[in-house]
């Protein structure tokens, strides 16, 4: 089986996010989606809990099989080659893929043990923003998505303004309820 993990803070989680993950498995690039929410101690401003943020991620899989979610990086931080060492030993006979948006991509050298991730794993780069990768790692595969540049930054931007109607198409309505019930952003 191919096992692609999808880290993130997730915060929160919109409709591109599942989207991603249902077109992967669409066009067989994986045949099972694993998201993998950052715990709180993620360099990222306005992140809410990191349970709030689990729970919502788990409230929009909740209805698809092939989607999952583990906390594996929830409550210790974890580097990108410690989280995809933990599912190949979790998941010995399948292959692991890393998805992450182009972004993510352009800031590889940055990460540690950055050439041992581009030896040991594929990873699936989705282009976000029209970025123009260049092709010049192995074991990477570039994936067009018919996706938005939909982000959860504007999604925390438009749940300030309490207009919730301009999200009824950006976020699961049963995350877009636990978000109001909770007061998160």
């Amino acid at each position: 089986m191919k096992i692609g993990i999808f880290g993130g803070s997730f915060n929160p989680p919109h409709n591109i996010h599942k989207k991603i993950a249902s077109e992967l498995i669409q066009k067989k690039y994986v045949d099972k989606v694993i998201y993998v929410p950052t715990g709180d101690n993620y360099n990222k401003p306005y992140l809410v809990p990191a349970k709030d943020r689990y729970n919502m991620v788990n409230i929009m899989i909740s209805n698809d099989e092939a989607l999952d979610i583990d906390d594996f990086e929830l409550y210790d931080r974890k580097y990108t080659y410690e989280t995809l060492d933990y599912f190949k030993n979790k998941y010995k006979d399948d292959d692991i893929y890393f998805i992450c948006g182009s972004d993510n991509l352009n800031e590889i050298t940055t990460w540690k043990n950055y050439k041992y991730i581009l030896d040991k794993y594929k990873i699936i780069v989705i282009n976000r923003n029209n970025d123009n990768i260049e092709e010049k790692y192995k074991n990477v595969i570039h994936v067009k998505l018919d996706t938005s540049n939909l982000s959860s930054t504007e999604i925390r931007s438009i749940l300030e303004t309490k207009n919730y109607n301009l999200l009824k198409s950006k976020i699961d309505k049963s995350v877009l309820k636990y978000i109001v019930d909770k007061n998160l952003y």
